[in-house]
């Protein structure tokens, strides 16, 4: 997302006049691993590079629901189309995520930037927001984060995360507004 920060963008301004100074922008959600989110702080007609936090934390939008199986693609052609699907493309990153590891300081060792990004995540170098829907996929979402070592940081568009609130409680994970009273 920072090579995309768009500097002139109006809504900038008027968010500085509503108070905000800080943001984080987030990648969409069509994927089940996005992109890399960029922490910004808010300066009418300064550039991208110059709005960026420098020192912030490294996060990373993960998105499970509907957009990411596309239900409403017409075709059908787009790979995942079920949920289970979109399990296997987490385990599928996280695998080769820890083969791409053990190959470090090898003849084989071939650098790969969507690798670097989830061994930062394995290392826990990089926070997780996943944007999440129902009960079975924020389990589902857990379970995969514990069986390869880390913590997601944030559920957001939480709908069903009231059910699941002491699980995501044991894990660790925060949450958006939409479950945070069922956590507390």
């Amino acid at each position: 997302i920072e090579d995309v920060v768009d500097h002139e963008d109006i809504n900038l301004y008027r968010d500085l006049a509503g108070g905000v100074t800080s943001s984080q922008l987030l990648h969409g959600s069509a994927n089940p691993i996005g992109g890399r989110s960029a922490i910004i702080k808010l300066k009418w007609g300064y550039k991208p590079d110059e709005m960026i936090y420098d020192n912030s934390p490294k996060f990373i939008k993960f998105a499970l629901g509907e957009n990411v199986k596309q239900s409403r693609y017409q075709n059908g052609i787009r790979f995942p189309q079920t949920r289970m699907g979109v399990e296997q493309v987490f385990e599928d990153y996280f695998t080769r995520g820890q083969e791409y590891d053990k190959s470090r300081g090898t003849d084989s060792f071939r650098y790969d930037e969507e690798m670097e990004v989830i061994s930062e995540i394995l290392k826990g170098e990089r926070y997780v927001t996943c944007h999440s829907y129902v009960q079975s996929e924020i389990n589902m979402m857990m379970e995969v984060a514990e069986r390869y070592g880390f913590v997601l940081n944030t559920f957001t568009h939480i709908l069903e995360g009231y059910k699941v609130a002491d699980k995501m409680a044991e894990h660790g994970a925060g949450c958006t507004a939409e479950c945070r009273r069922a956590l507390e």
